[in-house]
C-alpha cells in the first residue's frame, strides 16, 4: 500500500461528492440509498485507478519513465505536470470560493432510490474533472514507482471510507445525526474549497 497517495482520497470526496453523501442520509431510505451510492463510488474509483495505472503502464513501456530519484526523467516530468494541475485546481477553488454553488442535480437526490444513488456514486467520481486529475496523479505515481494496482487499494478504501462517514455517523448516533446533517452539509458546501486547497497542498508537498 502506497501511503503517499492516501491524502488524495480527501480531495476525491471534497465538494459535491461528500455533499451528495450527506443529502442521501437525510432521505427516507437513507441506509439503502447510501449503500448504493457507496457501491457506485467504490466501483468508479477502482475502475478509474485501474485505467489510469494501465494507461501510464502502457506509456511507460513505450517511453521509459525513468527512476523516481531522477528529477529529469519522463515520469518525474509527468508528475510535475500533474502537480501543476493540482495547483491550478487549488487556485480555482480559492478564486471561486465566494460564488460556488451546489450543482442542480444535488436537489434531486432527496427523492433518490437505490438505482439513482448508484449512478450518482459512479458519476461523482468518473465525471468530475477534479477526480479525474486525482486518479491520473495516482496512476502516474504508481507507474513511476513501479508499483502495481494493489498499492492503490489503501487509496480506494480511504475514498470509500470518507464517502461512508455520513452513513457511519447516522448508524452510530441515530436521529441526532440526521438532525445535524443539514447543517454539516451547508458548512461543507460553503467551505469545501478549504478542504480542496489543503489536500492539494499536502500532496504537492509529498510529491516534491
Amino acid at each position: 500500500m502506497d501511503l503517499k497517495i492516501l491524502p488524495l482520497a480527501i480531495t476525491m470526496m471534497a465538494g459535491p461528492q461528500i455533499i451528495a453523501a450527506l443529502v442521501l442520509v437525510t432521505t427516507r431510505r437513507a441506509v439503502r440509498v447510501s449503500l448504493a451510492f457507496l457501491a457506485g463510488v467504490a466501483v468508479a474509483t477502482t475502475v478509474g485507478v485501474a485505467l489510469t495505472r494501465g494507461l501510464f503502464g502502457l506509456f511507460g513501456n513505450a517511453v521509459p519513465l525513468g527512476s523516481p530519484s531522477d528529477s529529469g526523467s519522463v515520469g518525474s516530468l509527468i508528475q510535475y505536470g500533474l502537480v501543476a494541475l493540482l495547483v491550478l485546481a487549488a487556485i480555482r477553488a480559492f478564486l471561486r470560493r465566494a460564488t460556488s454553488e451546489p450543482p442542480g442535480w444535488l436537489t434531486g437526490l432527496m427523492e433518490a432510490g437505490p438505482a439513482h444513488a448508484l449512478v450518482t456514486g459512479l458519476l461523482v467520481i468518473l465525471a468530475m474533472p477534479s477526480d479525474i486529475v486525482v486518479m491520473l496523479t495516482v496512476g502516474a505515481h504508481l507507474a513511476h514507482n513501479s508499483e502495481g494496482f494493489a498499492a492503490a487499494l489503501g487509496f480506494i478504501g480511504a475514498t470509500v471510507l470518507i464517502a461512508a462517514l455520513p452513513l457511519i455517523t447516522l448508524v452510530a448516533v441515530g436521529h441526532r445525526a440526521r438532525e445535524a446533517m443539514p447543517g454539516v452539509r451547508d458548512w461543507l458546501n460553503s467551505h469545501s474549497w478549504v478542504v480542496t486547497i489543503a489536500t492539494c497542498v499536502v500532496f504537492v508537498f509529498l510529491l516534491l
